[in-house]
Order: C-alpha cells, then structure tokens, then sequence
C-alpha cells in the first residue's frame, strides 16, 4: 500500500442534578443547546447561520450576517453574564506583535481579564495585516485581538516610554514579545518598570531566551520549530522535513506564557511580588519532544521521521476508505487492538503472541498497517466508523475546516462563534478553550480599530487630561 497514507477554580460539591449558577443562568434563556451563547453575550453559534454541502455531509457556508453594528467595548461591564469573570480585576498590558504575545493575552482576555493593546500609531500590529485579506480587512487580526483595547503609543519616541510606565503602574502583567534588549533600550526594561511596580509581571517571550548565547538574535517560529526538534521528526523518511500547517512554536509558547503568568500571579499572592516569565520558542517545541532526549542520552537513537505512523507504537496511523475519506485509526492500546483486530474480522493477530504487547506490534507496523488499509478499503467512511465506534475503537476522519463547522460535536460545545463586527457584519471565530463551570470565558467584542481606546485608557490609567491628549497626538506620540 502507499505508506503515505498509511501512516483553577475551587468548586463545591454539588447535589446529583443541581445546577451550577452560570447554568442555570444560561438553560432558563436558551432556546436550544447551540444558541445559549446568546443570552450571556452577543455573540450566536455560526451554526444557525450555516447551510450543508455535499463533502462528508458536513461542510457548510456563512450566510445572512447581520447588519454592521457600531464598535462598543465599555469600560466597565455590568450586565450579569460579566460579573465576576474567572480574571475579573487583573489588568494586562499588552506589548506584543503578531503572535505569540497577543495570543498569550487573548487567553487571559477570554476569561475576563482586561487587556491594553499597545500599537504603533498609523499602522498598529502588523498582524492586522496578515492572514486572508478582504477589502474589509484581514479575517484573523478581529480573532487574535478580540475583548481588547487598542492604544496607540510610540515606544520609540521619550513621552511614549513615560506613558507606558505609567500604565504599567497599573496593571498587574505586561506581555511582550520583542526581541530580547529592546524594552532595555526603550528605557521601559523590568529594572525599571518593576521598581515603580514590583507586584507587576512581566512576561517575555523571544525566539530563545532572555538569556544564552543566542538571546540577541530574531526568532520566529518557522526558526524555533526547526531548532526545537520537531521539524526533524516531521514528514516522510524519504522527503525533507516538512512544517505543521500553522504557527506551532508561537502558540506553545503562548500557552507556557499563560501557564507562567498565572503561576506567578498565584506566587505573588504569597510574596507580595511580581517577577519575570522567560518563555523561549525554542525551548516550548524542545520540551514536546516526548523521549527523545532520553533515547538519544541513554540508547544513541536519533528519532527520525516516520510519516503518519506513530513512533514506536502501533497500529496508529490514517487510512483510506473506498470513498476516499482518510480515516484516523487507533489501536496501539492492549485491549484497544483486541477490540480493533475483533472488529476487522482478524482474531486472530490479536491472539499471535508477537502482538500481544506494543513492542512486538510496532515490530510489525507495516504489517499491522496493510492489514487494517485493505480492510479500511473496502468499506465506505460511514461503514468503518459504525464498526469502529460500535468496538469502542478510536477513530476519526481527516477533517479540513469546512468539515469541522458543522460537526456537531463542535457544535455542541459552542467551538464555532458567530461574532457581529462593525466592517465584516459578523465573522466566525473559535469558541472559548477550556470550558469552565463556574467561570466561563466568553468573547465580548472582536479586534477594536487601531486606537479605539486610547483616549479612554489614558484618561483612566494614565492621569492625562484632553488638553495633553491633544498635543501627545499632534507630535505623533498617540
């Protein structure tokens, strides 16, 4: 066969059927399960504005977006589905571009968390220019700077620096993502910021470190992926390595970001203190890596890559059915491969004393892989997940984005929003990671427009009256 296709928060106990708060709050409005959202915020599942076609039975289309509604994101929320939010009082400001830092302070923006955006003034993030362009503008910048506040301050310029440390005094985390030295020669570095602030947290992330040899150097993540290792394990023996479909190294290093944050944010609750949060790109791909540092110090084993299989373990890889749907499949578990060997119709691998424990079996991979293509084959994608899922056996098709807008299990967990945008009319963006029963996350507003908020923050954090707005505008500061 062709092996390219074979490849927190303290909860008290609850009475059996009792209801948290949030949720009675949300079943006593909901008219069904997939439009709950609705009745916490503006915000409507893009499955009721979705038609089918034909792939799968699953792909669909946006349709009817509502009118362009004005951009609105005040200052203070007091409707109920905002009170007291999981980060409710924790201010963040943001300094980052691109990825990594603005989605680190997305997350913390998703569970209620303030977050300042500083941007440049004119021409802001160059993320709002990245992605699928429309002549409405970029698709991705309203999802990664959503439940923002854009402010634009110069931090090349004297008077811009002095801004930012007075909002800095203000605020409990500052995340930024420039290359290691250049807050330092902005004069806003943590010995300064942290000595008007010391309960603040300041969260770096770099292509390396604030340390080591190679601190100076830019990282992106298409570097950070291939010096983290996982880009040498990634593809076929036979072909160069090859990248994920999306930026990996920026969003792991986002999530360690989040984790070190929220980490020293707990720690400052017992010192008294902030501190800073060193996150490299490099080191949050390196430490994906599972055993291979072990292999390599213990056995001399460079891992290599194997394409879809999975190394050292078997059978798991994708396969295809008679209609042409690839088909993730798993048996690499002990019982999981009796169960996945009853089903095929072949008892009889699963009783072969060499496949009895995963190492005989990822022995036989391709064994094992060819057995389950043919089988796989045979049958159309409807019949293979019927047995399967009737086994118990882990399995999934090979979704591409329009199969996953309508499955209904993302349905049913509110993963595809339905956000009203003041130039868009509405946009889709993915729901709210992870699920919280107490607390949940919600998405206010998508991206402001470039400086929406800066009058209103500086007023508000920074003490300037209009007057010093005027002329902090006039030279070019905001």
């Amino acid at each position: 066969m062709n092996r390219r296709g074979a490849e927190g928060t303290r909860q008290r106990t609850r009475k059996p059927g009792e209801l948290t708060q949030s949720t009675q709050r949300i079943r006593s409005t909901q008219r069904n399960p997939l439009e709950f959202l609705s009745s916490v915020y503006p915000v409507r599942p893009v499955s009721s504005m979705l038609n089918p076609s034909p792939r799968l039975g699953v792909s669909r289309t946006l349709l009817d977006a509502p009118e362009p509604a004005p951009y609105d994101a005040p200052m203070d929320e007091t409707s109920e589905a905002a009170t007291n939010p999981a980060l409710h009082g924790i201010r963040v400001l943001e300094m980052g571009t691109l990825i990594a830092g603005p989605f680190a302070a997305r997350l913390l923006g998703d569970f209620g968390a303030e977050i300042i955006k500083i941007e440049p003034p004119g021409h802001g993030d160059p993320h709002r220019e990245w992605g699928a362009m429309t002549d409405k503008g970029a698709l991705w910048f309203p999802i990664q700077a959503r439940n923002k506040r854009s402010v634009t301050i110069d931090l090349r310029k004297p008077e811009g620096q002095s801004l930012v440390r007075r909002l800095a005094r203000e605020c409990d985390v500052l995340i930024e993502n420039f290359r290691p030295g250049s807050l330092e020669k902005w004069g806003i570095g943590p010995d300064v910021l942290m000595e008007e602030n010391p309960r603040l947290v300041m969260v770096r992330i770099s292509g390396f470190g604030q340390t080591g040899p190679y601190r100076e150097r830019p990282g992106f993540g298409n570097i950070a992926e291939a010096m983290g290792g996982i880009r040498y394990i990634t593809g076929f023996p036979d072909c160069p390595p090859v990248r994920v479909g999306m930026s990996l190294a920026d969003h792991v290093a986002s999530l360690y970001a989040v984790i070190g944050a929220l980490t020293a944010l707990q720690s400052r609750q017992v010192t008294g203190r902030g501190q800073v949060v060193d996150v490299a790109l490099t080191e949050g791909i390196f430490s994906l890596l599972q055993d291979a540092l072990p292999q390599f110090k213990t056995l001399g084993v460079v891992q290599e890559r194997t394409g879809n299989e999975l190394f050292k373990t078997a059978p798991s890889n994708v396969y295809q059915t008679r209609d042409g749907v690839w088909m993730a499949i798993s048996g690499n578990n002990n019982s999981i491969f009796v169960r996945l060997m009853d089903a095929i119709g072949r008892p009889d691998l699963h009783e072969d004393p060499r496949l009895r424990t995963n190492p005989g079996r990822a022995e036989h991979a391709r064994m094992l892989d060819d057995v389950i293509a043919a089988w796989a084959g045979e049958r159309t994608a409807a019949e293979v997940s019927r047995i399967l899922e009737a086994a118990g056996v882990p399995f999934g098709p090979v979704y591409n984005i329009a199969d996953i807008t309508s499955d209904p299990q993302y349905q049913a967990r509110e993963m595809i929003l339905d956000v009203p945008h003041p130039v868009f009319g509405s946009i889709a963006m993915p729901g709210i990671v992870p699920k919280l029963s107490e607390t949940p996350g919600e998405v206010k507003w998508p991206a402001p427009p470039l400086g929406a908020d800066t009058d209103d923050v500086l007023r508000r954090l920074g003490g300037i009256d209009d007057a010093e707005l005027d002329r902090l505008r006039a030279e070019g500061v905001i």
